[in-house]
């Protein structure tokens, strides 16, 4: 099982979207683990959304998706609802 994931910084106000297929590891990871990289510079990291995919090719082309312009437009959605619900 392949999960896709949305992180969400709201010390820094910034998105994350990558696929794991352990998704608390990978949070784990980019909260803790990670001794270099985009993620580290803008932590803690929050977990706001996944999805899941049988796939890795699914879940790689779910993770494109949403760095497009319609996919990113829909990653903002799911931030705002997920503000919204705090």
């Amino acid at each position: 099982m392949f999960s896709v994931y949305i992180l969400y910084s709201a010390k820094f106000n910034k998105t994350y979207v990558g696929y794991s297929t352990d998704i608390v590891l990978r949070l784990k990871w980019h909260n803790e683990l990670s001794e270099s990289g985009w993620t580290k510079k803008y932590r803690p990291w929050k977990l706001i959304y996944h999805e899941d995919y049988s796939s890795k090719s699914e879940a790689m082309k779910r993770e494109k998706y949403f760095k497009t312009g319609v996919g990113r437009e829909k990653k903002q959605k799911i931030l705002n609802n997920y503000l919204n619900s705090m």
